[in-house]
């Protein structure tokens, strides 16, 4: 396989396709080198349009949803960004490109030591990743950017009271079969707003909230 043609083809025909029109994100998505961060036996799947299990049970989220997260951030290289739920490293490197620092957490050690060893791999020195349940998260008005990679079957703040003024949070929120992926800006000192991008379905986060069950 032709590595280069296949990351070019990935980033034409799933991102660019799938409304990524940002060419910042999409030369960053054509440098990082995507087969770096995926199990070594699934490295042929490396660019495909799919999700792809990493272990622990979770997945690496398809080039396309990373491209759009990437785009609603916006982020800027004098920003300070959060990722939770790190998985093997891809997300991190590219917002590694895109700002000044990444702090990522990953709840499982063995995908928070592989996405250290991937990123050191890609020559990623401005993002760190550490262990740690993100439904911890208690800092306020830190962080420029923020995405968060497992979905919230329940809406929980805490994220969106983690960004600074100005600063955007993805998040993806409800439950199968139908879930909504926001773009949350804070827009003032207790004021947010919230946009709709599109709708996916993905795994939740691990410790999420979930709504209380129907019981007759």
């Amino acid at each position: 396989m032709n590595i280069e043609y296949a990351r070019e083809q990935m980033v034409e025909q799933q991102v660019h396709a799938w409304e990524v029109f940002d060419e910042r994100i999409l030369s960053v998505m054509r440098e990082v080198k995507r087969e770096l961060f995926v199990p070594s036996h699934l490295s042929g799947m490396a660019f495909a349009d799919a999700f792809l299990p990493i272990g622990e049970g979770q997945t690496m989220l398809p080039p396309n949803v990373h491209g759009r997260i990437l785009q609603a951030l916006d982020a800027t290289p004098g920003d300070m960004a959060l990722e939770i739920g790190a998985g093997t490293g891809y997300l991190t490197a590219c917002l590694a490109r895109l700002t000044a620092r990444v702090r990522a957490l990953e709840f499982f050690p063995a995908l928070a030591e592989q996405a250290r060893r991937n990123l050191h791999a890609a020559s990623i020195n401005n993002a760190g990743v550490e262990v740690a349940d993100a439904m911890q998260l208690a800092e306020e008005a830190r962080y420029d950017v923020i995405a968060v990679t497992g979905s919230l079957p329940v809406y929980d703040d805490r994220f969106q009271r983690a960004l600074k003024p100005g600063g955007r949070l993805f998040v993806v929120v409800g439950q199968e079969p139908v879930m909504e992926a926001w773009k949350v800006t804070r827009i003032g000192e207790r004021e947010w707003q919230r946009e709709v991008l599109f709708e996916t379905v993905i795994d939740p986060l691990v410790n999420a909230p979930t709504p209380p069950k129907f019981v007759f």
